[in-house]
């Protein structure tokens, strides 16, 4: 539904960009066009993540979504570098714009894009749709932007306002923007999450009776809400595993909020080639 409604009232402004003149509808185009792309490419990535683990894919396919926020992320920074451009030439060499045709136009691209940012919204968890709601969202402001410009140039004549006003919207969806990229791209490099202490994961474990020390210890998200963590456990008996497990794993889950968990033990001391973080020594 997003989709269709998205694309369509893109070709829309876009017609009515190069009819009024107006550098806010076109920009406003192609952010949409651009977020039918993202809402193309989000949704197949949808259908591939519901795919199940196999023997090639052993954690599913669910990281897609990921890959397709990013990109959908870099797109929109190639859009605003592309509107900040132009409105720059603009402010320099201004245009005659048809106010009217852009307010008329610019209204119904306000109703859509509202519709559509309803539609999205109900899925906040989701890392994927919320890029996809992040191209809506800045293509809503883009949509406001060109209506205040509209309104401006039918009652004064200032064409000038059409790019500044892209400009400032330009400003807004680029703070949101690098948002969804710093943790998209977090995850993609298998980095700790936010909101997850290393060294407090490594000492919890540590501090297990039964556990002398913790070494090549890693955290990371599968998908954004997915935590995985894996460690070796130097213990001092092994018929006490299976309750060191147990703990291991109720702290990691409850304190931390991993819930994907793999730990091994070890009854003797390993000299490892490449150990990626010091050992963690019990209290």
């Amino acid at each position: 539904m997003a989709l269709l409604l998205i694309g369509g009232f893109a070709l829309v402004e876009f017609a009515g960009g190069l009819w009024s003149g107006s550098l806010a509808l076109l920009a406003d185009a192609g952010h949409m066009l651009t977020d039918a792309a993202a809402l193309g490419l989000s949704l197949a990535a949808h259908i591939v993540a519901q795919r199940p683990a196999s023997a090639r894919h052993s954690y599913g396919l669910a990281r897609s979504e990921v890959i397709a926020a990013f990109v959908n992320s870099l797109a929109l920074l190639a859009v605003v570098i592309w509107l900040v451009v132009e409105s720059v030439n603009r402010i320099a060499s201004p245009v005659p714009v048809n106010g009217r045709a852009v307010a008329l136009i610019a209204s119904g691209g306000v109703a859509v894009n509202l519709l559509v940012a309803w539609v999205l919204s109900h899925d906040h968890g989701n890392v994927n749709i919320r890029a996809a709601l992040l191209h809506v969202i800045s293509d809503l402001l883009g949509s406001v932007a060109a209506l205040v410009a509209g309104v401006v140039i039918i009652t004064t004549g200032y064409t000038v306002v059409d790019p500044l006003l892209s400009m400032l919207v330009s400003g807004l969806i680029l703070r949101s923007t690098f948002g969804v990229l710093r943790e998209t791209t977090l995850v993609l490099l298998d980095s700790v999450p936010a909101g997850v202490d290393y060294e407090s994961v490594g000492k919890a474990l540590a501090s297990i009776p039964g556990v002398k020390s913790v070494h090549d210890l890693h955290i990371w998200a599968m998908v954004p809400g997915q935590r995985a963590a894996s460690a070796h456990l130097m213990i001092e008996r092994i018929e006490r595993w299976p309750g060191i497990l147990r703990q291991g794993r109720q702290i990691l889950a409850r304190e931390h909020g991993i819930g994907h968990v793999t730990l091994q033990p070890e009854c003797f001391v390993v000299a490892p080639q490449s150990t990626t973080i010091p050992i963690l020594p019990s209290k």
